[in-house]
């Protein structure tokens, strides 16, 4: 009776003030492409929504409310509801042409509340606007990134590195951008941008767990140099047919995760991914602050209500105590181990341990002791402002797992629903891979990004080495910019030797290979590695007969040297990456590269070409 009253009371309270839903799509106005990432909002309220991947959005208001619609780079626009139930607005791009944005940095409430303290907005002609606040700095943290420089491949034939397939730079990349900032340079990892998108490579044939991919022809930035597209394709598994997964939720639940897109979109992503769990399937939740604690026990994927209610009651508060908290979700994931299942702990946090082990070589140590037992781990990132991206990139790299950087809901939804199956379910682990380059074909080469994933040429054949992992249905990918025999360059390495003469053996002249790509890996649960060999001939194709695969990666990988600043781009722009990537857009069932071209567009307003 009590709920039939108060269903009754909110239905009369939206007649009284005429609340109801008004949906539609928001588009550019100069190309009719749907626009992604606007930000809709009733003026003077507190509802607020963003577009989903094709422009749609849905938000509750009275027919006496005004829209407020704005995007990076475009004009806002104010649009009265009235008796409208669908407004479609077209944006125009250009009006807010941004001279100068930096984000200075982020304090705290009492009680854990975080809250942007200053800021310098600069459009032109006007003058900058500062809040009250004291200035404090941004304390985000990133790994050092030394761009690989062009190899001898004479005297360095073997180019060998681990695989990544993580993808959490571009969606950390692309929350910097949406904000009207460009990001540091260390944060662009470019491997990990141009893995965040999906490619169209064969299946892997017999009982491989991928296949291999490569295609060559010329590097946009440079006619004179050649450009390798390596890829390899995860063999894709119906998820009724995985194994069932044993997961453990830690949930850093500290003050600094009080924030909007911490812990309530935490929240809501672990709820997606909760849905997707079938009965075989197994969750704890550990919670970490100033100590760690189990707030749910191992619990069937059937009651998924009990999971639900112990998820929607986390809050936030306390320091950051993240060692033990590992120790303990590990632990729990131990004592619930499912023999030929899928054991994984899925690490939730800003990465900003401040108790206990908290350096990066005493997290590292803690994970590596860890992974000997069997259990994967994903790390998922959240926040800004003191966001440390170099502890959740170690930790991943180290444990046996990947790293997403989730900056809103439609990325969880991408990472935990989407891609629920290459996220969770491992299928090879220690995926190297090693290229040894013909220098009769080849003069030098160098590895575009992966420079935090490289490996001694001996590595490769120690099954004691740790290297990356990749999951059902993920694909890889990697570049190689190449100079061939015979080339004069500006980036040639290093003079000829006065003291020794290296010679090109009879077989290698008379090779039609370019190169010759070796992978080894082994199964998720074996300790001993298989090996892959695959030649590439010099075959190089035209550009226009190049796949859209080859396109777009090369657009990405151009996108990111940009981004860095990269001596090795200087003969491109962001318009000649434009251009590059409308011409490779192909099908994009799920909008991510036509995202990623809207966030170009944004770029190159802040740019100044």
């Amino acid at each position: 009776m009590k709920n039939i009253i108060v269903v009754g009371l909110l239905l009369i309270s939206g007649i009284l003030y005429g609340q109801k839903k008004v949906s539609g799509t928001v588009i550019d106005e100069n190309d009719g492409s749907p626009l992604p990432g606007v930000s809709v909002t009733v003026k003077n309220g507190i509802h607020q929504v963003i577009t989903d991947l094709e422009g749609k959005y849905e938000v509750d208001v009275t027919p006496e409310d005004v829209l407020v619609f704005s995007f990076i780079g475009y004009e806002t626009k104010e649009v009265q509801v009235g008796t409208n139930s669908v407004i479609n607005v077209a944006m125009l791009a250009g009006g807010a042409e941004l001279e100068e944005v930096v984000v200075v940095g982020y304090s705290s409430r009492k009680m854990g509340v975080a809250k942007r303290i200053s800021g310098v907005f600069k459009r032109k002609n006007s003058a900058p606007a500062y809040d009250s606040q004291p200035i404090e700095f941004n304390t985000e943290g990133y790994n050092t990134i030394e761009e690989n420089v062009f190899k001898d491949a004479i005297k360095n034939p073997l180019s060998t590195f681990s695989i990544d397939v993580d993808a959490a730079s571009y969606s950390n990349v692309r929350r910097f951008l949406n904000n009207g900032q460009m990001p540091p340079k260390d944060a662009v990892r470019i491997e990990e941008m141009i893995n965040y998108f999906d490619y169209d490579y064969s299946e892997p044939a017999k009982e491989d767990p991928f296949s291999i991919n490569a295609e060559v022809s010329s590097a946009p930035w440079n006619q004179k140099h050649k450009l390798v597209h390596i890829g390899l394709q995860g063999k894709n598994i119906p998820v009724e047919d995985l194994p069932a997964v044993n997961l453990v939720f830690l949930v850093d639940v500290s003050g600094s995760m009080s924030d909007a897109n911490k812990l309530p979109l935490l929240k809501s992503s672990f709820r997606m991914l909760t849905q997707q769990l079938r009965p075989q399937d197994r969750v704890a939740i550990v919670v970490y602050a100033g100590a760690a604690g189990v707030v749910l026990p191992s619990t069937s994927g059937d009651h998924k209500g009990k999971i639900l209610k112990a998820l929607n009651g986390l809050q936030s508060g306390g320091s950051t105590a993240g060692g033990e908290g590992i120790k303990l979700a590990y632990k729990v994931a131990k004592e619930n181990f499912i023999e030929d299942g899928n054991n994984r702990v899925i690490l939730a946090t800003d990465g900003d341990f401040n108790v206990g082990e908290s350096s990066d070589a005493q997290m590292q140590r803690l994970i590596e002791e860890k992974r000997d037992d069997g259990i994967f781990l994903t790390a998922l990132g959240f926040g800004m402002g003191n966001y440390k991206d170099s502890k959740m990139e170690t930790l991943a790299d180290k444990g046996n797992g990947n790293y997403a950087y989730i900056d809103n809901i439609l990325e969880a939804k991408k990472v935990l629903v989407s891609e629920f199956g290459g996220t969770l379910f491992t299928i090879a682990k220690d995926v190297k891979i090693q290229v040894e380059f013909n220098p009769a074909k080849v003069k030098a080469y160098r590895l575009i990004g992966y420079e935090n994933r490289l490996l001694n040429d001996e590595d490769f054949n120690d099954d004691k080495k740790d290297a990356g992992e990749l999951g059902a249905g993920h694909t890889v990918t990697a570049l190689y910019e190449i100079i061939p025999f015979g080339v004069d360059s500006k980036f040639s390495p290093i003079d000829d030797l006065k003291y020794q003469k290296i010679e090109i053996s009879q077989e290698a002249e008379g090779s039609d290979e370019l190169l010759t790509v070796k992978l080894r890996y082994k199964d998720s649960r074996g300790s001993e590695s298989k090996l892959i060999e695959k030649p590439l001939k010099d075959t190089s194709i035209k550009w226009a007969d190049t796949s859209e695969n080859f396109r777009w990666s090369a657009a990405i990988a151009s996108f990111g040297m940009l981004l860095r600043q990269s001596e090795y781009v200087d003969d491109m722009n962001y318009q000649d990456v434009l251009e590059l990537a409308q011409s490779a857009e192909g099908k994009d069932e799920q909008g991510y590269r036509a995202e990623f071209i809207h966030l170009l567009k944004s770029c190159m307003l802040m740019a100044r070409n």
